[in-house]
């Protein structure tokens, strides 16, 4: 199936997504860069909850963001998913984390 195909598809549930959001991430760089750039969100959002500063809140999602993007545009060569799957992309973003953070996914 083409990238155009694909991005045209809807899924049903996240189960049916998640398989096409894991073949967006086969580069293991990218992976990686995904990971570091979650955790550094993460990080943030542990600050902006401890500071109670909301501008913790948009350095996460632009340095989370940032990594990921960079990830897909230069070592994958493809389209984020989150422009066609925003909610389903972020969730995958979660899942594909924790599977790497428990050694399911290779870093």
């Amino acid at each position: 199936m083409s990238q155009a195909e694909t991005q045209a598809k809807r899924y049903a549930s996240f189960a049916e997504f998640y398989p096409f959001y894991l073949s967006e991430h086969a580069n293991q760089t990218c992976r990686r860069l995904h990971f570091v750039g979650t955790s550094l969100g993460l990080a943030c959002l542990v600050i902006a909850l401890v500071t109670l500063n909301a501008w913790w809140l948009l350095v996460g999602l632009l340095v989370g963001y940032a990594f990921a993007w960079v990830g897909h545009f230069v070592f994958e060569k493809n389209r984020p998913a989150t422009f066609t799957y925003p909610l389903w992309s972020l969730m995958g973003d979660w899942v594909m984390w924790s599977e790497i953070l428990r050694g399911r996914i290779r870093f």
